[in-house]
């Protein structure tokens, strides 16, 4: 969605537009490092989107907050500042309180900082836009993220070990697909799910031409 402060785009429409449209992984296909790294179990995936999400919401409300006390010359560099400062933050507290999940996603945490969609939403929306808009924007694009990521680690710990979120689904019998656990399984189940979004977008698009079609009206055939 292009950045506007016009009140005729609705907070479910910028909401929306994060979470599926412009999804960040399914859409623009950003944040794959930590998308592939760590998502060799759901609740690997939940944490770390969790992480993703508390600092877009952070950073979106910061830029949104100074974007007309930074010059545009430094405005980049601040960003990255505000986004390290938030990232540090997040890590010191997962280091505190899940000690063994910070050791599990290690240096993933760190590369937040470096998240396209991050410094994207700061530049492209929250620097553009009232506080409000951002953090739905941050919401949405966060809550999107997380899904992919959540999504994915349960699909590789499902077939890969009958499990989901530790809780065995298909049994002691079930003979543990190794292949999804490894790094080349991301690729793959990756590449499914790809394939399922732009069939379910495709079906979506199509149903909404259909109905446009039926709502036009039958012109005259004088």
């Amino acid at each position: 969605m292009a950045p506007s402060t016009d009140d005729t785009v609705s907070k479910q429409e910028i909401f929306n537009d994060g979470f599926w449209n412009n999804n960040a992984i399914f859409v623009q296909l950003l944040g794959m490092c930590p998308l592939l790294g760590v998502t060799t179990s759901a609740e690997n995936g939940f944490w770390m989107g969790l992480a993703t999400l508390l600092v877009l919401m952070g950073s979106n409300l910061i830029v949104s907050l100074v974007r007309g006390v930074i010059p545009a010359e430094v405005r980049i560099p601040a960003y990255i500042v505000i986004i390290a400062s938030l990232v540090t933050v997040v890590e010191l507290v997962m280091n505190a309180w899940m000690h063994e999940m910070y050791l599990i996603l290690g240096l993933f945490i760190p590369l937040i900082v470096v998240n396209c969609s991050i410094l994207g939403r700061a530049e492209a929306f929250a620097s553009k836009n009232s506080v409000s808009d951002s953090l739905v924007d941050a919401v949405g694009m966060g809550l999107g993220f997380m899904f992919a990521l959540l999504l994915l680690g349960g699909v590789r710990e499902l077939f890969g070990q009958g499990e989901l979120f530790g809780f065995d689904v298909f049994g002691a019998n079930y003979p543990d697909v190794l292949v999804f656990i490894l790094p080349p399984g991301a690729f793959l189940a990756l590449g499914f799910i790809l394939a399922g979004v732009n069939i379910i977008n495709m079906r979506v698009k199509q149903r909404k031409e259909a109905a446009l079609t039926t709502l036009a009206p039958v012109s005259d055939l004088s």
